[in-house]
């Protein structure tokens, strides 16, 4: 608990990533991924979710998750990274937003990705390099029962976009959102391929998103 509080959270690359990850202080990270590096996810643990600790309707009170990504002026212009959560197990061969379990806003193209490998849907512009981006998730109480999540983009510490979980689902079109309700322990993931430079800030105090001061 105390670790999530403070923003001491590790990130974690499995052993086939093209690249580099290390930790620059306490919750922050700096990482590259190499030219035609393959698809990759980095999570975080301890998860910034964890149902034991967090669940509004054990605690009855709203739960905010969040994190920063600084894309690096080093990066390629069209930004190879997604910013995402995933409930472990993950794939690590996969980018967040792609397997059931996980959601993701990809740098490439600006779309939000909800278990969802073929094409995404229209929310926010390109990443940009020099920018700095944060992906937050809100747990409150639902009237009659249940969890209310709503997901959220920054972009420079300005709200850009949001989303509510449930009001996304068509049941014609796109596949269940298992593991993301709330009911599950969820894991800060930063997808990267090919070559990007970025880091990953934990520390509420480093953020440009101010708004964590009224929502944590």
């Amino acid at each position: 608990v105390a670790a999530m509080t403070t923003g001491n959270i590790n990130m974690f690359a499995p052993p086939f990533y093209r690249g580099t990850l290390h930790r620059e202080s306490i919750g922050v990270w700096r990482g590259q991924s190499q030219p035609r590096a393959s698809d990759t996810c980095l999570a975080s643990y301890p998860p910034l979710y964890s149902v034991a600790q967090h669940s509004p309707i054990a605690n009855n009170r709203p739960k905010t998750i969040y994190y920063e990504v600084h894309i690096l002026h080093d990066s390629r212009h069209e930004v190879s990274l997604a910013l995402g959560y995933t409930a472990p197990p993950y794939p690590p061969f996969r980018l967040p937003g792609w397997h059931r379990g996980s959601l993701a806003v990809h740098g490439d193209d600006g779309r939000k990705y909800i278990n969802d490998r073929w094409g995404g849907k229209t929310f926010t512009g390109a990443f940009r390099r020099g920018e700095v981006l944060g992906l937050g998730m809100e747990f409150r109480p639902a009237p009659g029962g249940g969890i209310d999540v709503q997901i959220f983009l920054t972009r420079d510490g300005e709200e850009r976009g949001r989303w509510n979980l449930h009001e996304e689902s068509d049941a014609q079109q796109d596949l269940p959102v298992t593991g993301l309700e709330g009911f599950h322990d969820l894991c800060a993931s930063v997808g990267v391929f090919d070559k990007v430079s970025f880091e990953i800030v934990f520390v509420p105090e480093r953020w440009r998103w101010q708004g964590w001061r009224q929502a944590m």
